[in-house]
C-alpha cells in the first residue's frame, strides 16, 4: 500500500489478464494491478509468471535490478547460466552451479509450468527436453524466463509471445540455414525432395 501511494502509475493501459482462474493461496488484494502501479510494467505477460509468482520474485530480487548490469549478470547470480570451466582454450565443463536461491527455484517452477503450454517457451522446453532431458530443459527455460523478467523490470520491455508454431518455423529455418552453410563448405548443394517423391531408401 505504501508503494502504491508514492509515484503510482495509471492502470488504464493494463490489458485484460490472460488467466482468470484464481490460484490457491493467492493474496487477497489485486497483485497484478499493484505491481503495475509500482513499476508500470505487466510481469504476467511473461508466460509462466502468474501474479503470485511474480510477487514472490519481486520479494526475492526487489524492483530495482540496477545491481546487475546486464541480464547475463542476473542469470549468473541465479546460477542459471552455464558455468564454463576452460583450460588451455578447451571447455572442460559447462554445468550450471548448484544454488539454494529461492528466486531460481521459483523460475524453475515457472519453466515447468510453461512447458505444458502452446507458447514459444513451451515449444522450446519440449524440444530441448526430448534432446537433452527434462533437467536441462527446466534450467534453460528458467534462464529464458529470467532474462524476460530482467528486461521487463529493468528496461520496461513488453513481451508478446510469438506462439509455438512460429517458434517451430524459426527453428526449422535456422537448422536449414546451418545445413546449407555446412554443405556449401564441403562443396555440396542441398536440394529439397519433391513432394511426390518417396524419400525411403530400399
Amino acid at each position: 500500500s505504501a508503494l502504491n501511494t508514492k509515484g503510482a502509475r495509471p492502470v488504464g493501459n493494463l490489458a485484460k489478464p490472460r488467466v482468470k482462474t484464481k490460484q490457491v493461496n493467492t493474496p487477497t488484494f489485486d497483485v497484478r494491478t499493484a505491481l503495475y502501479r509500482v513499476r508500470g510494467v505487466d510481469l504476467t505477460e511473461i508466460h509462466g509468471l502468474g501474479p503470485s509468482l511474480a510477487l514472490k520474485l519481486i520479494g526475492e530480487c526487489g524492483i530495482d535490478l540496477t545491481a546487475w548490469p546486464s541480464a547475463k549478470h542476473f542469470t549468473s547470480w541465479l546460477c542459471l547460466a552455464p558455468g564454463n570451466k576452460i583450460s588451455g582454450g578447451k571447455v572442460l565443463s559447462s554445468r550450471t552451479r548448484r544454488s539454494s536461491s529461492r528466486a531460481a527455484a521459483l523460475l524453475r517452477l515457472a519453466a515447468t509450468t510453461v512447458g505444458r503450454s502452446e507458447t514459444a517457451l513451451g515449444a522450446f522446453y519440449r524440444r530441448l527436453s526430448a534432446r537433452a532431458g527434462k533437467s536441462k530443459a527446466v534450467t534453460a527455460t528458467a534462464r529464458k524466463i529470467a532474462v524476460l523478467f530482467y528486461n521487463t523490470l529493468r528496461h520496461g520491455m513488453s513481451y508478446k509471445d510469438p506462439g509455438a508454431d512460429q517458434y517451430e518455423q524459426q527453428y526449422r529455418s535456422r537448422v536449414l540455414a546451418n545445413l546449407q552453410r555446412r554443405a556449401k563448405s564441403l562443396g555440396f548443394v542441398l536440394q529439397a525432395i519433391p513432394g511426390d517423391a518417396n524419400p525411403a531408401v530400399s
